[in-house]
């Protein structure tokens, strides 16, 4: 990417209401805390180029409707690059979003930090961090949009430190520079589109597409509310399944709805999360994000009715816990005949992502209202699964096991799975008289996704 428009010019993509907050410089000895022999004439050359007195410009503006503190970083002031005065004002920044309760965007383009000013530059990242900290605590989004440069400590801390991350297409993304990284690395690792394909950002946003989507994403955010999610009304079968081998014949079937039918049909609109922050991504498994569903927010995650990925449980995990931190009710979708269980899996730390995720719903303040659509296969379903609030479709199913896998491990013939489908009570109706479920959902109203569930 080598279009690198000013700081003021993408402030100017998203908004046209930025009013600067007042700013005070501190002083400086000649040529910078370490005596920098021509560092003051090249802080002079880059003002004169740029017009900026410093490499970050912070303020407040509307975006789609919602007022956000923006910080948006110059890369002609000297590479973007953070020194201590940098950090005064990012710090000052945070510090008035957290008293106005405003959500903070940062628009990042740097290189990292000031090597002029030496280890007081880099310690400015631990400012940046604590103010994002404090942000966080006090239940702010915090939403960033990486441009070309993102390198370095700006990367890792307001870039991949927020919330969420929106991309610019083609843009440098990557802690190492293009100048320090080995001579042999494939530059394909350290774009945009890369941090997303690994779980690292959220989504890639053309420029002209940036204001729309941030719009979106402030809005859906900023929308508390303690209310529960309603379940969604079925889109499959209404009659309930006459035995258990019925019930998973139904669930398995591959013309029954999945969640992108129910996810359709519940939210007017909604955004996706995307990745687990360690490097993982499971789109075919998991969909999480966050919709607007009757006038309000409602984060969702979904399974799809494959065996979800340890990527796919730790993603969820994040979105539940944004979600309580947000005070936005959660609504979950089990559909999976249980987790991956390949090696890979077990690498990858299937265990402990099942384990992450029942800690998040367990932990989760916020209400969590969840659905079986389909296939809830063991533990690999109950984790994603709201204890108390837990409802099912009447072409779904829910047990310790799959009948098939009991039966083998029982050592029960072929026929004998029909039997033990029975035994393991799985339907639906079992599930309400057993007391794991509260009850069925029964169709949705046309054109809705919510209906008024039945209880037992």
């Amino acid at each position: 990417m080598t279009d690198r428009p000013s700081a003021r010019a993408t402030v100017a993509l998203v908004t046209d209401d930025f009013t600067e907050l007042p700013y005070r410089s501190r002083e400086s000895a000649p040529d910078g805390p370490l005596g920098w022999p021509g560092y003051d004439a090249a802080r002079a050359r880059a003002t004169e180029r740029t017009g900026e007195q410093e490499s970050v410009i912070c303020g407040t503006a509307r975006v789609g409707g919602v007022r956000a503190v923006l910080i948006a970083f110059e890369f002609g002031f000297l590479g973007g690059s953070l020194g201590v005065r940098t950090g005064d004002r990012l710090e000052a920044a945070y510090a008035h979003a957290r008293e106005h309760r405003l959500p903070v965007v940062p628009l990042v383009a740097t290189g990292g930090s000031r090597m002029q000013e030496g280890m007081l530059a880099l310690t400015q990242l631990q400012r940046v961090a604590r103010a994002s900290a404090l942000t966080r605590e006090a239940g702010l989004p915090q939403i960033a949009v990486v441009r070309d440069p993102t390198t370095g400590g700006g990367w890792a801390t307001l870039g991949a430190g927020a919330d969420v991350v929106l991309a610019l297409p083609g843009a440098q993304v990557g802690f190492a520079g293009s100048r320090v990284r080995p001579a042999d690395a494939d530059p394909a690792a350290y774009t945009a589109e890369a941090q997303v394909a690994a779980g690292a950002a959220d989504a890639v946003v053309r420029p002209e597409e940036l204001r729309d989507t941030l719009g979106r994403w402030l809005g859906l955010l900023t929308s508390r509310s303690a209310a529960p999610a309603p379940p969604p009304g079925a889109l499959g079968a209404s009659a309930l399944p006459a035995t258990g081998g019925d019930a998973v014949r139904r669930a398995r079937s591959p013309r029954r709805p999945r969640a992108t039918a129910y996810l359709d049909a519940y939210f007017t609109h909604r955004v996706s999360l995307n990745g687990d922050r360690c490097g993982g991504t499971d789109p075919d498994g998991m969909l999480c994000g966050f919709g607007e569903h009757g006038g309000r927010t409602v984060a969702y995650a979904a399974q799809t009715g494959t065996a979800t990925r340890p990527a796919g449980y730790r993603t969820a995990a994040r979105l539940v816990r944004l979600a309580d931190r947000l005070g936005i009710p959660v609504l979950t979708l089990v559909d999976t005949p249980g987790a991956a269980n390949d090696a890979e899996a077990e690498r990858q730390g299937a265990g402990p992502a099942i384990a992450d995720l029942f800690g998040a719903v367990a932990a989760a303040r916020t209400p969590v209202t969840t659905l079986v659509v389909g296939e809830g296969g063991s533990g690999g379903a109950l984790a994603l699964a709201a204890p108390g609030n837990t409802w099912a479709t009447a072409d779904s199913y829910f047990s310790v096991i799959a009948p098939d896998l009991a039966a083998a491990i029982l050592k029960r013939g072929p026929r004998e799975v029909e039997a033990t489908a029975d035994q393991l009570r799985i339907r639906p109706q079992d599930l309400v008289e057993l007391g794991v479920v509260r009850g069925v959902v029964p169709p949705a109203e046309p054109g809705r996704g919510r209906p008024g569930p039945r209880t037992r």
